[in-house]
């Protein structure tokens, strides 16, 4: 979470932004981008706000992508299982 913080502030940096002038553009309050930076905890939607503000929301597209590695043969198609629709466990 920390590395996650001081990469942000880094590009803040290199934007030649404020905190403040990063609280404008991105809607984030100040405090919270101080604690973010201080911390590196902040809530989901704060950080995707900050991502987009600092041009870098692009970053998250890879996040919990799906990976399937590509079927050998028709046979190895037929034999994959199905894409689980929910979970089972409670």
């Amino acid at each position: 979470m920390q590395d996650i913080a001081t990469r942000t502030k880094a590009r803040r940096l290199a934007l030649n932004l404020t905190q403040m002038g990063l609280e404008e553009r991105s809607g984030v309050s100040l405090g919270t981008i101080k604690h973010f930076e201080r911390t590196g905890k902040i809530a989901l939607e704060s950080l995707l706000k900050l991502a987009l503000a600092l041009d870098c929301l692009q970053d998250f597209e890879q996040v919990f992508a799906v990976r399937a590695a590509m079927p050998q043969s028709l046979d190895d198609l037929l034999k994959q299982p199905k894409p689980r629709k929910r979970g089972s466990i409670t």
